[in-house]
């Protein structure tokens, strides 16, 4: 916008100067050749009255000498050819031709012809004898156009003010303009990675003072409804209480025994991710722009941790389970409790969604740039897996909220990754997560072809 404004003034100023400029240029060398010559004029008039007494040869001569131009050489008297005096019938320097000079009598007015190196003014004077004498001037091409080059100089530099102060005025109005759009955009910008305290100044033109008086007023309502929302996450998370205090107490009361070991475990566990989910809707603050990522977990460990946590249910349903790559550490940019829930829900899908008794695995693989984890079972399969992306689609299934796979792909998409749904070798669902490991929280993942490895033979009770 600015550039554009600047060449708008550019163009409209040169325009402008170029309409009066030329003319004016013009005008100045028309009244220097008129000045000149109107000089000439005055010359050859100061002879007039000298002439129309006397012819003398002497006298005239001396009337010439006492002109300006006579002085200089530039001035002759033409006398006609039966005049008195008895002197040649030219006096001075004389440049014009005598056909010039012949018609200038006839037509008894002033003529200007073209001599060398100039021009020459033709002045008819009458004689007392009634004759027709002829002064003449000579006017140099110097003369002529005396003072024209400063004036076109001083045209071009006012022109070229004209133009630098037109710019100059474009460029502080554009800067006007667009430094309010340019604040606008970085707001939304910041806005967009999760600074909600960013806020404009209300400044510039009015359509961008009420741009910026909207874009506060969003600001404002986004602040207001995430703050709703944790607050009704935590009174919806706070609920929960009291079902898990009267669980806890029955649990208790169910003595000894792996199951009442396993339940009373369970239901510990449930308590602290409701505390937890509690603590962190009520402390959330949005990550301002600039601010480090958060900080990584072994995804390793808690690979194990969850694998561990769900091989007692595996084993009361009979399915035999497989995990893999799991070894060694493997640190990926996703905090422990967002690993723990993406892991927790693919794995509570597994079981809610396949018969007892379907085996399942869990595989992760490092690369340089990401980190892939497969869950795949053989059960049924997902049959539209972009549906079972979209956050709240159940699918029709009875105890699902369609929230579990969209959290894992929230917690991929956080590292620049993403969550594809496919066919595995055991012929049900294979879920794969890529986790980026080198791009910045919220960039979007990059396409390519990325193709995901995979594992021969059927799973078996084992981990490593």
């Amino acid at each position: 916008m600015r550039w554009a404004l600047i060449k708008v003034c550019l163009a409209v100023t040169g325009m402008v100067v170029l309409a009066f400029a030329v003319p004016l240029a013009l005008v100045v060398k028309e009244m220097a050749s008129d000045r000149a010559f109107s000089q000439a004029e005055r010359q050859a008039n100061a002879l007039g009255p000298t002439l129309s007494i006397t012819t003398d040869r002497e006298q005239l001569l001396q009337a010439v000498l006492s002109t300006e131009a006579g002085a200089a050489g530039r001035m002759a008297v033409h006398l006609p050819a039966s005049g008195g005096g008895g002197g040649d019938a030219e006096m001075g320097r004389a440049r014009a031709d005598h056909e010039a000079v012949e018609i200038a009598r006839e037509l008894k007015h002033a003529g200007v012809t073209a001599v060398p190196g100039g021009s020459a003014f033709l002045q008819p004077v009458a004689l007392g004898s009634g004759k027709i004498c002829i002064v003449e001037v000579f006017v140099p091409e110097a003369e002529v156009g005396r003072g024209v080059a400063f004036a076109w100089l001083v045209l071009a530099g006012v022109g070229i003010a004209l133009v630098t102060g037109s710019v100059l005025v474009a460029d502080r109005l554009g800067i006007r303009m667009t430094r309010p759009a340019e604040r606008l955009a970085g707001a939304a910008q910041q806005l967009g990675r999760g600074s909600l305290e960013v806020r404009v100044p209300e400044e510039g033109p009015g359509e961008l003072r009420r741009a910026a008086q909207a874009f506060n007023a969003m600001a404002g309502q986004v602040v207001e409804l995430l703050a709703n929302e944790r607050e009704l996450a935590a009174d919806l998370s706070h609920r929960l209480r009291t079902p898990l205090t009267v669980l806890r107490l029955n649990a208790a009361s169910l003595g000894e025994g792996t199951a009442a070991e396993q339940t009373r475990a369970a239901v510990a566990h449930l308590e602290r991710e409701v505390d937890t989910i509690i603590r962190a809707a009520r402390d959330a603050k949005p990550r301002t722009a600039g601010q480090p990522p958060v900080a990584g977990c072994d995804a390793s460990e808690v690979i194990r941790e969850r694998m561990n946590f769900w091989a007692a249910l595996a084993e009361d349903e009979g399915r035999a389970i497989s995990v893999a790559g799991a070894g060694a550490p493997v640190f990926v940019p996703v905090q422990r409790t967002d690993m723990a829930a993406a892991l927790d829900a693919l794995l509570g899908n597994v079981f809610q969604h396949t018969p007892e008794g379907t085996a399942f695995s869990l595989d992760m693989h490092r690369s340089q740039d990401a980190v892939i984890i497969l869950v795949s079972d053989a059960g049924p399969g997902i049959a539209d897996p972009e549906a079972a992306l979209a956050r709240g689609n159940d699918g029709g299934r009875d105890g699902s909220t369609g929230l579990g796979l969209d959290i894992v792909r929230q917690m991929a998409e956080a590292t620049g990754g993403d969550v594809r749904i496919g066919r595995s070798m055991y012929g049900g669902a294979e879920i794969r997560v890529w986790i980026q490991l080198n791009a910045l929280p919220g960039e979007q993942p990059r396409r390519r072809d990325r193709r995901t490895p995979r594992r021969r033979g059927r799973p078996g009770v084992t981990s490593g």
